[in-house]
């Protein structure tokens, strides 16, 4: 039997979810949580084989609920199950220590496949997201880059920015320079929603 985590903050869709893979007779799923930052907990105080994640939820994303179990419980394999096929998203995903990465529109067929798939160690990846993340290329951001529009996306001044991220309000302005230029927009606004489109943050 394969124990398995569920994690998404749609109440509904979690419990449709469960329900489906629960008429699978080798999955079990043990435990649901509705945050990113509940992951680890439950995959340790159930033992379970594979976390199943959705990508945006409270608490930590998805993404960073991976890197959690790489790093704290390695044992278990992670599947993304999103509505979000961002390429961005696919490769921070695969960097995380995904194995798995699956659309909400999938049948379940496919969406146990994978997770059986992920327990025995392989990758299962949607092939289409798969295409246009290769097409999409990688990140060009760098990190900071990416802190100064996280920041732009919340409609900070220039000012808020530096001090919230304890940088010089010109390098704040040369960041967004660089991160406006790299994502050919015209604006920070542009810029960040460009970059959360590709899902590059």
């Amino acid at each position: 039997m394969i124990r398995i985590v569920l994690a998404d903050d749609e109440h509904l869709v979690r419990g449709a979810i469960a329900a489906l893979l629960g008429l699978e007779e080798d999955l079990e799923v043990v435990a649901q949580v509705g945050r990113g930052d509940e992951v680890v907990g439950a995959v340790a105080e159930h033992g379970a084989d594979v976390a199943v994640v959705d990508i945006e939820m409270p608490g930590a994303t998805g993404i960073e609920a991976a890197a959690r179990l790489a790093d704290r419980r390695p044992g278990c394999g992670v599947l993304v199950l999103t509505s979000f096929g961002r390429p961005g998203y696919l490769r921070r995903a695969l960097d995380a220590g995904v194995r798995g990465f699956v659309g909400k529109d999938a049948p379940v067929e496919e969406l146990a496949g994978a997770i059986r798939t992920v327990h025995a160690g392989g990758k299962s990846i949607d092939a289409a997201l798969a295409a246009t993340a290769l097409m999409a290329g990688d990140n060009p951001l760098t990190p900071r880059e990416s802190d100064v529009l996280r920041a732009a996306a919340d409609g900070r001044t220039v000012a808020d920015m530096a001090a919230d991220l304890g940088l010089a309000r010109g390098t704040v302005r040369n960041h967004l320079s660089s991160a406006i230029g790299k994502t050919g927009t015209a604006t920070r606004h542009e810029a960040a929603a460009k970059a959360h489109e590709m899902g590059w943050l």
